[in-house]
């Protein structure tokens, strides 16, 4: 909808209508979800969202949803369909297939589909595994496709259409709307208190800063823990584009000592993250008594909105729990700090636009997303100084020629991972037996879903023989090609 300039919210399935009815919306969609219908506990909304009149569109579970809810029939699909399918429109008079070809490339991915639609319902597409792909009854329409992903390739064009056609909304919310409210709503929130953000240097963190300083000036003081965990020559980068550069009031710490301590003998990624998580509260609450940071009332950091959903926290109470992220559910119960979020509701492409609308410069903007934990979530198994000094190494060695290859902008992610695998390998006429490196690079949007990248195999090479070589301990490359779903971007 975003996309569209077009002013969304995201609100629980269990919303009371009486809470809907207040934002006096122009539509209603039934997002997609990992449940079934005849679940004991399946998400239900409330019924008098069917019956208010208002344009709704149904997405995957949203659409057998509806289907179950008004009458229709919901069956267990025989043969499930996760990944790309061929839709074929059956009713082109239909709005919400305007300006659109008669067949369409989209993304599925569900266990259960619709036998028979409710009464009032006609068909309006189908695939070769889903009969009725989509259904719609005049005001209502539901599809069996996710059209808000970048693997549907024209689904922001069927989005515009029920925006326009079915709810009457035209597009005026822009990137500069976005900042000025996040600014008055930050502003609102803090009044005269003093704010310590969380800069970490990644896209994320440096928007929320810049943003901050422009709502709230002096009363900004910006951290910046290195906590040992971030890749090769990034503390001192961090510390002369904000501190040198961009002229913020920045406080540097050094704390690997206390994360590393934290994580020794670790393996569990989720321990992990709370871990790391609990202990960046620790620290900031160690500077706030120190001269140099002084009292603060509030906490600002740069959560955004698929690090909730895939933490599950109390506003995605349906959401399943992928893994925790550190600045979400790893933070510690007895934190004194009040949370300032002001891109907690963007997805990642938002957050770019608001950082360029900001004045940031593209390179930082367009910098490939780092993971809150850093490198100790791409360190498979326990953390040691000598196991991320080895990752460090190959990971610069992909993000140099990656760069040299002309890829770093066309990639959402891409990097090293140090497994806990060591294999047998010849070198120099000696038998070696050391570790295996990972490289990992995918293309997405907003890393809800994302795919393995097509890297040159001269490039993959290049990288292969550089580890191999120039890395200490390391013997063998292996390149992964899973995407996302099934797997994670990150490897833990």
């Amino acid at each position: 909808m975003r996309e569209c300039q077009v002013y969304s919210e995201l609100l629980p399935h269990d919303t009371p209508w009486e809470e809907i009815e207040k934002r006096r919306p122009k539509g209603i969609i039934l997002s997609g979800g990992p449940s079934s219908v005849y679940d004991e506990n399946a998400p239900r909304c409330d019924e008098r969202v069917f019956s208010s009149g208002l344009p709704i569109l149904g997405i995957c579970y949203g659409l057998q949803l509806m289907t179950h809810e008004l009458g229709g029939k919901v069956e267990p699909f025989q043969k499930k369909e996760f990944g790309q399918a061929q839709v074929t429109v059956d009713d082109a008079a239909s709005p919400l297939f305007q300006g659109l070809p008669n067949q369409l490339q989209v993304w599925m991915s569900h266990g259960d589909s619709v036998a028979s639609p409710p009464p009032g319902f006609r068909p309006l597409a189908h695939s070769s595994n889903a009969p009725l792909a989509a259904i719609g009854n005049g005001h209502m329409v539901a599809i069996q496709f996710h059209p808000e992903v970048v693997h549907t390739p024209q689904g922001t064009q069927l989005l515009r259409n029920f925006l326009s056609a079915y709810c009457g909304c035209s597009g005026a919310w822009t990137a500069g709307s976005i900042a000025r409210e996040a600014i008055e709503r930050v502003r609102e929130q803090v009044g005269k208190g003093r704010v310590l953000c969380a800069l970490s240097g990644g896209v994320d963190s440096s928007v929320v800063a810049v943003l901050l300083n422009e709502a709230i000036g002096d009363q900004l003081v910006c951290v910046f823990v290195d906590n040992g965990l971030l890749r090769k020559g990034e503390a001192q980068q961090v510390v002369d584009t904000f501190g040198k550069h961009l002229k913020l009031n920045l406080v540097h710490v050094d704390a690997t000592d206390r994360f590393l301590g934290r994580l020794a003998g670790v393996e569990d990624p989720e321990e992990k993250r709370k871990a790391i998580g609990d202990e960046f509260i620790r620290v900031f609450m160690r500077e706030v008594d120190s001269p140099r940071v002084g009292t603060v009332e509030f906490l600002a950091q740069g959560t955004l909105y698929p690090d909730v959903i895939e933490s599950t926290s109390h506003d995605t109470t349906a959401a399943h729990k992928i893994k925790t992220h550190h600045n979400v559910g790893g933070l510690p119960k007895d934190m004194p700090f009040k949370l300032v979020e002001p891109l907690r509701y963007l997805f990642k492409d938002e957050v770019r636009e608001v950082g360029l609308q900001l004045g940031l410069p593209e390179e930082m903007v367009w910098r490939q997303p780092f993971p809150g934990p850093g490198l100790a979530v791409r360190v498979i198994g326990e953390v040691t100084r000598e196991r991320l000094d080895t990752l460090r190494e190959a990971d610069a060695i992909v993000q140099e020629e990656i760069t040299a290859a002309g890829l770093y902008r066309e990639l959402w992610q891409s990097f090293a991972v140090l497994t806990p695998l060591r294999s047998v390998g010849v070198m120099g006429d000696a038998r070696t037996y050391a570790n295996v490196v990972a490289i990992r690079a995918v293309t997405s949007q907003d890393a809800m879903t994302a795919d393995w990248a097509r890297i040159p195999h001269d490039v993959l090479g290049r990288m292969a023989t550089r580890i191999v070589n120039e890395v200490p301990g390391v013997n063998r490359v292996v390149y992964d090609i899973t995407s996302k779903p099934p797997g994670t971007i990150e490897w833990e």
